[in-house]
């Protein structure tokens, strides 16, 4: 019970430190700052992701959410990560290093999302700038992989800023919004700069 907490709750260590912020995985105590944000960012992200089911932002599915994450962890297949401001702890926005992909692979899919009152200020560049970094010497990955709609820009700016090339088109990629999209592809190898 927290009316007899002696000491400051828990806050998990990081687990990616970037330029200005840091990264780790989401805990129960997030949910607040988590849901409060997806909230205010809902008309902005919703062209970009797939159609939020309707109980998306409810105490219960974040629960769901990391635990399904811890899970993914524990087997290696991803690691899903909050976005935090080092300054203040504000949580900015969250990346996915998903679909890991073991043996002669050695690859992952990369995956992000910035909330509307953060995004343009160069945060997630320097996310996935750290993020590629933890993915190639900790997790010892050799390819990073990621996708975007052909009309946004940003995503495609921000990617080649972080050294990944583009490789092609992927058509029906992925289910957007309600429906099957294509998606520019782009990868990074171990060796790019």
């Amino acid at each position: 019970m927290a009316l007899f907490r002696l000491s400051r709750a828990f806050e998990p260590a990081p687990l990616v430190r970037g330029e200005g912020l840091y990264l780790r995985p989401p805990v129960g105590d997030d949910y607040d700052a988590w849901s409060t944000l997806r909230a205010a960012s809902r008309d902005f992200l919703q062209p970009w992701e797939p159609t939020w089911p309707a109980d998306d932002l409810t105490r219960g599915a974040f629960r769901r959410r990391v635990r399904r994450n811890s899970d993914d962890m524990a087997r290696d297949e991803a690691i899903a990560l909050l976005i935090f401001a080092e300054a203040d702890g504000a949580l900015l926005g969250g990346l996915t290093i998903g679909q890991i992909r073991r043996g002669v692979a050695q690859a992952a899919t990369l995956g992000y999302w910035m909330g509307e009152r953060h995004a343009g200020k160069g945060h997630m560049t320097r996310a996935v700038a750290a993020a590629c970094r933890y993915a190639f010497e900790t997790l010892r990955l050799h390819r990073m992989e990621a996708a975007c709609l052909p009309e946004n820009a940003a995503s495609a700016a921000l990617l080649a800023a972080n050294g990944f090339g583009r490789e092609g088109l992927a058509r029906s990629y992925l289910q957007i919004d309600g429906r099957w999209r294509d998606h520019l592809t782009f990868a990074k190898l171990e060796g790019d700069r």
